[in-house]
């Protein structure tokens, strides 16, 4: 008669399972059976890949989780990290003065634009040099302000931004140039 070892003895850590003359021993899911066959040790899943959390892979006891870095949330999908814009869920210490900017991981508060002389503000980010005014005569009619963010590890070369001359005024001609910023010659225009 086949003596069960598994209800008499039991020498695994985890599950027994009877066989005739013997037993075999089980590990629950996230753990994996020793060399000695007998015990049960964790697996750390995150040594599998890198590629099973989009930050941070926690290593538990039969099981991981993922971590996000601070001003993210962890997506329903338990692995991938989405950035919290602080702008639209109010949560920023910003000036009424001050815009808002969202940036991946936080945000930065902008202050308004503040056009130089002979330049006057025509809304809250261009500034236009009147004609009859002496001092515009050889200063760029419009200047426009954009904000925009760069995310560290893009591939280069790339298109950052585009712009575009119009006919809309004619004799007009344009310059395009990087007046400040570039001492680094990070950037190129073409």
């Amino acid at each position: 008669v086949d003596v069960n070892e598994c209800t008499s003895e039991n020498p695994c850590t985890q599950t027994c399972v009877n066989t005739y003359g013997s037993f075999l021993c089980r590990c629950e899911p996230g753990y994996e059976l020793e060399a000695d066959g007998v015990n049960c040790s964790d697996m750390d899943e995150c040594s599998f890949s890198e590629f099973l959390c989009q930050h941070e892979c926690v290593n538990g006891p039969g099981s991981y989780y993922c971590t996000c870095p601070s001003g993210y949330n962890l997506l329903d999908d338990s692995r991938s990290c989405q950035d919290i814009n602080e702008c639209e869920t109010r949560n920023f210490t910003c000036t009424p003065q001050q815009t808002c900017f969202n940036i991946p991981g936080e945000y930065k508060c902008l202050d308004p634009v503040r056009c130089e002389d002979p330049y006057i503000q025509i809304n809250e980010n261009r500034c236009m040099c009147p004609a009859e005014n002496a001092g515009c005569r050889d200063q760029p009619f419009t200047i426009l302000y954009r904000v925009m963010d760069m995310v560290s590890g893009r591939s280069v070369p790339s298109d950052i931004f585009q712009m575009q001359a119009t006919t809309r005024y004619p004799g007009a001609y344009y310059i395009f140039q990087i007046k400040s910023g570039n001492e680094g010659r990070e950037f190129y225009m073409r």
